[in-house]
């Protein structure tokens, strides 16, 4: 699926469409450049699914966690990781497999250790828009 959103308030458009496309899977690699708006989506995201936190971004620590309606929501950023060894070290797989939702920030260090999950590719335009490409992968 592929959309066009122009503002941050179209960002239930973009988040209705991750939980359409998704059918429940819960492993998600987002892919964008830094400020791309990686963790805004994953901000309205918690919101949309019940939970009373406020995210914020997890450069630093790595890992967030929310209580959501449905269990629990992981927001990991692997920006500071250089290779799967270090994400095996943190305990990224307890987290891949927990049954919760994942949504990993530049997963590329870790798509050798899933099966499936859903993509999210965000690209900043020149007129300030988003332009996102949202698609269930096997890998």
């Amino acid at each position: 699926m592929n959309l066009v959103i122009n503002s941050e308030a179209e960002l239930d458009r973009l988040v209705e469409a991750f939980l359409e496309v998704s059918r429940g899977e819960k492993i998600v690699f987002l892919y964008g450049d830094l400020g791309a708006g990686k963790t805004t989506f994953v901000k309205r995201l918690v919101q949309k699914l019940g939970s009373v936190d406020e995210a914020s971004s997890p450069t630093y620590s790595i890992v967030n966690e929310y209580d959501i309606t449905e269990g629990k929501l992981f927001h990991i950023d692997l920006y500071r990781l250089n290779d799967e060894q270090e994400a095996l070290e943190i305990g990224i797989e307890d987290y891949l497999y927990s049954g919760h939702y994942c949504m990993v920030e530049w997963p590329q260090v870790i798509e050798k250790l899933v099966d499936r999950a859903v993509e999210i590719k965000i690209t900043t335009n020149d007129d300030e828009s988003r332009s996102v490409e949202i698609n269930l992968v096997n890998y």
